[in-house]
């Protein structure tokens, strides 16, 4: 597994990580079983970077982490987690300084740690991004010890490239993959001057991009994917990056073509991630023991040829581009 420093933390984190929303909830059914398998899984193969939330399954991503930690003993990996989406109803005013503390301590007991590696605002409201006493109050949980660092996973690029304003975010988390190419247009670059950790989520757009889904692929009711197709939950993005399902699985047909003989689908999804040097870890969710190995071997594959690239780029723009470049 190789390594990436994680922008100004500097911390060494592997280049694939472990998204830990599908052994939390609205992926269906994961037993408590599969969950730490998934996650022993990962570890064994030299992850070292695990994000996760206090709302994936209502902590329940949280503790499983904890637990698989408490069982191998030894050096912790960084453990990302996130805050502001336990609000009902999610508004701005609800990122107060008394409630992020209160959501920052439930993690601390739950991920069993007496200070977070990293806290990131959960795809906050707009107008968050324009409210400096919301970065004020992260900034004196740092010094109170609570937290070390702080970031925010967005929603859209210009959000990112507001957020890296405030001169002590440490990191974004943001989606890009072959069916949300826009970040690396200006996002990416700005990351860079600043010095900023980058965190990939959604890398396979919901599984689509592993090539194994089809028009009579069933997902459970609890599944965001069944669930939140428009939207009806959270932002449309979160759930095939935003493209039609349809549309999805006919452009899946134009890349399998370009995938080599010695990779699957999903890890060449996964690799094209990594040819962006600005990316400091790519974090892919696993609900078993053998998706999660299978992810982590996508940093042992050779990098994309230019003619690989380019096809890639062309199929974006021409197929994919209309539904979500300027939207997210």
């Amino acid at each position: 597994m190789k390594q990436r420093v994680f922008g100004r933390t500097g911390h060494s984190i592997s280049e694939i990580g472990f998204g830990a929303w599908a052994i939390g909830g609205a992926w269906g059914d994961v037993s408590s079983e599969d969950a730490k398998a998934a996650l022993h899984a990962a570890l064994d193969a030299g992850t070292n970077f695990i994000d996760t939330a206090d709302v994936y399954g209502d902590g329940r991503s949280e503790r499983f982490i904890a637990e698989v930690l408490r069982e191998r003993g030894g050096a912790k990996p960084y453990v990302a987690t996130k805050a502001g989406r336990r609000l009902s109803p999610h508004v701005a005013d609800g990122y107060n300084e008394q409630n992020l503390v209160a959501f920052v301590e439930r993690s601390l007991v739950n991920l069993d740690t007496d200070c977070l590696d990293l806290v990131q605002l959960h795809c906050p409201p707009p107008d968050v991004y324009y409210r400096p006493e919301v970065f004020d109050a992260m900034d004196r949980m740092v010094k109170s010890g609570k937290i070390r660092h702080y970031g925010v996973s967005v929603e859209k690029v210009e959000e990112a490239l507001k957020a890296i304003e405030y001169p002590n975010v440490a990191s974004i988390q943001i989606i890009y993959n072959m069916f949300r190419q826009r970040p690396n247009q200006l996002f990416f670059a700005e990351a860079k001057k600043r010095d900023i950790g980058v965190i990939v989520r959604v890398p396979l757009a919901s599984g689509v991009l592993t090539g194994k889904m089809n028009a009579n692929t069933a997902f459970a009711l609890d599944d965001h994917r069944a669930f939140n197709r428009n939207g009806e939950a959270f932002d449309k993005g979160e759930t095939f990056s935003g493209v039609p399902y349809e549309v999805a699985l006919d452009v899946v047909e134009e890349i399998r073509r370009l995938v080599p003989g010695n990779a699957t689908m999903a890890q060449f999804a996964l690799r094209w991630i990594l040819m962006e040097e600005h990316v400091s870890t790519v974090i892919p969710g696993a609900r078993n023991a053998q998706q999660a190995k299978a992810n982590s071997a996508a940093s042992g594959l050779p990098a994309l040829n230019a003619e690989t690239m380019a096809a890639l780029r062309a199929i974006y723009q021409h197929r994919i581009a209309p539904f979500v470049h300027q939207r997210w």
